[in-house]
């Protein structure tokens, strides 16, 4: 049996212990790795590793030793629950050693879950799982984590008030992150919200999620962008002090009107434009943003987009002009700059 599509995520929460064997190949070993810890956890329970139900195999060794699949799932284990035979990183030519084990299977006997990676329609493991009537075959793309996987990780972080404008920031989230990074970043938030009854907020999501540039920079470049002049300097000796380097300041604030100026040519508006940038935009950041691109307009974006160009050119030249009063002066005339031109 082949699962498709969202029968993949219904299935892996809630595994059928009387099919034999489950097999989860896809090209990306983080997402493969995650569906089988959730699979193996939904069939034996939390507790199965204390209770010692889960055995551990390499699928190359199967090939030297087939056998040991077999009396693994035949073993009777100290603690009553099911029982769970995880076979790992499984070569095509583990595949007569596993099709002996799903034929002598009987009920009782521990479940197989067989991870693999990325396998062609001719594989051994493919012919062997797919059209037989018990056992069951998950591949696993690299699609984004669907909704049902995001509330359902939520769920597990404790995480059960989401209202609707919070998931549609937290599945932005899944789309920019690999899953590895996004379940640690669920469970970030989780220990955030623990004993508090409020429903997840955008603004939350956004302080949790992975920042992209430092809190002092971004702070230099917002006041830039919104042409706060008076909080430009207290900013920049900041900056100073911590010994960043002017190409770095130069290439962030490059970064950052970049993403302003893409999100001002959005024909959906600047807030579409920035949920759809890599990494997107969230919450409280995405509104300001979102204003100060409405607040520049297309054409000045243009002029502050070249004008950092050219001081990048510069910083990296060989000119021997002192590097942070370059950038500084570049910024000043930034937060100078006239706006609203379209």
């Amino acid at each position: 049996m082949i699962l498709k599509g969202g029968e993949i995520a219904r299935y892996l929460a809630r595994p059928d212990p009387s099919r034999p064997a489950l097999l989860i190949y896809g090209q990306d070993a983080m997402r493969v790795s995650l569906k089988r810890a959730e699979a193996v956890a939904a069939l034996a329970g939390p507790d199965a590793e204390q209770d010692m139900r889960v055995a551990r195999m390499a699928g190359g060794d199967l090939r030297k030793d087939p056998a040991q699949l077999l009396d693994a799932i035949k073993e009777v284990g100290f603690f009553p629950g099911q029982r769970v035979v995880l076979v790992e990183d499984t070569p095509d030519s583990a595949a007569p050693a596993i099709k002996t084990a799903i034929e002598e299977w009987q009920s009782g006997d521990a479940a197989m879950v067989v991870t693999a990676g990325s396998l062609a329609k001719s594989s051994a493991l493919r012919k062997l799982f797919e059209p037989h009537k018990s056992a069951v075959t998950a591949p696993i793309y690299d699609d984004p984590p669907g909704e049902d996987d995001v509330a359902k990780w939520l769920a597990d972080a404790g995480l059960r008030e989401v209202p609707r404008d919070a998931m549609q920031d937290m599945l932005v989230l899944a789309r920019a992150l690999d899953p590895g990074d996004l379940r640690q970043t669920i469970e970030k938030i989780g220990l955030y919200k623990h004993n508090d009854p409020e429903p997840l907020t955008p603004s939350e999501i956004a302080l949790l999620a992975p920042a992209s540039i430092e809190a002092d920079l971004d702070d230099l470049i917002h006041a830039v962008a919104e042409g706060k002049s008076d909080q430009f300097g207290a900013l920049m000796r900041r900056i100073e002090a911590q010994g960043t380097n002017p190409v770095t300041l130069c290439i962030t604030a490059l970064r950052h009107f970049r993403a302003l100026h893409a999100a001002a040519a959005d024909p959906g508006g600047p807030a579409a434009g920035l949920m759809r940038q890599r990494p997107p935009v969230f919450g409280p950041r995405r509104d300001r943003m979102a204003r100060q691109a409405q607040s520049w307009g297309m054409r000045p974006l243009e002029d502050a987009v070249h004008h950092l160009l050219e001081t990048d050119l510069t910083l990296r030249s060989s000119s021997r002009a002192p590097q942070m009063p370059l950038i500084e002066r570049a910024l000043i005339r930034l937060a100078m700059m006239p706006r609203g031109r379209r």
